[in-house]
């Protein structure tokens, strides 16, 4: 494949064509299937701390609700833009329909870079998106939840936000609350787990024993923090951690824990003790058995995958790996965890907690873990049967799964009128 598309939404679109040119899908259905059902751009105006006015432009994507209320994130950074907001929420499709949940795929966010902004203006930020999205958003609609930049805080003040507006309380429209207004436990660290539990299981599948095995992960966020802290207490070596910053590297490994508690401190992992500098880039190519980019979107392409020295790429940013650059991988034997796969993790705890809000009731931290344990391992079983039968890569093997859900889905449903 040429050097190379990296345009998020051209990617997506490429990786649905190919699913569907191997079912061979009607043309009509393509159609329907690539585009998005709705895409509200709003402005948001926000008063600033010195009493200025500054407006920013937000976005609520919902690319598919044939399988149920449209499901996603919402997103707040600088580099935002349609075609994002439109990979994300048809990512967030196949994601849903790969891990048999009863959810289409959204996706929202604004752009902004909100480490300039203030508490207070952050605040004001999130409530006024909030009512200007509120007009497709619901608990049977489109339930918005965290990601990156945003957090269960965010989501408490889009709680209250909806609700005032509703005249009562409306948790259920949202997931990956605080436990306080009916959050669940483990949501914070569920996208991070099921990509270790599925990273677990392609290490089986290739024979590699993960104890004392080399790990890098690019990016130190909700879920990259979660995967590489939970890869540390498996016995994992985490040798190399990055943030928008930089990063750092100790081939004995890296005290997670204390990482933790320095990033908190701090701000970023950079000058931690015992480790030494080095790039975002220069992470990606290190000789670890495993490695996990969980930042942004394409950040292995043809240009450098083929100095990726990692057994598994665990997926667990939204694209991180090109078509391009997985065509590379795969053909040097590199064992790729799809990120519909992957990541799916956060959700299906989302799904927990939507399901637990409407019954009223509430399961133990355990219980949350052993039930994704289920359905992530089911969900990667699939993958892998499909993809040995088949004899297709994994990561096609993923999307055909996902892309047959959705297809069947419609043509069941038919078409009003």
């Amino acid at each position: 494949m040429s050097e190379e598309i990296r345009n998020p939404f051209e990617i997506a679109q490429l990786q649905f064509e190919n699913a569907a040119d191997y079912l061979g899908m009607h043309p009509d259905l393509r159609t329907m299937l690539k585009t998005p059902e709705r895409s509200l751009e709003v402005r948001v105006p926000v008063r600033m701390d010195d009493g200025s006015y500054k407006t920013f432009t937000g976005w609520r994507v919902q690319h598919s609700t044939a399988r149920g209320p449209a499901k996603g994130g919402i997103r707040f950074h600088p580099n935002l833009n349609t075609d994002t907001m439109k990979a994300l929420a048809s990512w967030m499709t196949w994601k849903t329909a790969l891990v048999d949940i009863p959810f289409g795929g959204s996706k929202g966010g604004v752009q902004v870079d909100v480490k300039h902004l203030s508490p207070g203006e952050t605040e004001r930020l999130t409530r006024r998106y909030t009512a200007e999205i509120s007009l497709v958003i619901g608990s049977e609609r489109d339930i918005p939840a965290p990601d990156m930049y945003t957090d269960s805080q965010t989501i408490a003040w889009m709680v209250d936000t909806y609700s005032m507006n509703k005249g009562y309380t409306v948790s259920r429209a949202f997931t990956g609350k605080p436990l306080a207004i009916g959050g669940l436990p483990g949501r914070s660290d569920a996208t991070g787990r099921g990509a270790v539990i599925t990273t677990r299981e392609a290490a089986n599948k290739m024979g590699l024993n993960l104890e004392n095995a080399a790990v890098a992960v690019q990016g130190f966020g909700k879920a990259g923090s979660a995967a590489a802290r939970l890869m540390h207490d498996g016995g994992a070596r985490v040798v190399a951690i990055s943030d928008s910053r930089g990063g750092i590297y100790n081939e004995k490994g890296l005290d997670i824990p204390a990482l933790l508690k320095h990033r908190n401190k701090t701000g970023s992992v950079l000058e931690f003790q015992n480790a030494e500098a080095i790039s975002n880039d220069e992470l990606l190519e290190l000789d670890v058995q495993v490695l996990m980019p969980a930042a942004l979107e394409a950040v292995i392409t043809c240009g450098n995958a083929k100095n990726v020295k990692a057994s598994i790429v665990t997926e667990i940013a939204n694209g991180p790996v090109t078509p391009g650059a997985a065509d590379i991988l795969t053909s040097n034997g590199t064992f790729i965890v799809p990120d519909i796969l992957a990541s799916a993790g956060g959700v299906t705890a989302s799904y927990f907690e939507w399901v637990q809000n409407a019954q009223e009731l509430n399961w133990s931290v355990n219980e949350v873990n052993r039930r994704l344990k289920d359905v992530m391992l089911r969900a990667f079983d699939n993958v892998y049967t499909t993809h040995i039968e088949k004899d297709i890569d994994i990561r096609r093997a993923a999307y055909v799964l996902a892309v047959e859900k959705v297809a069947r889905a419609y043509n069941i449903r038919g078409i009003f009128p």
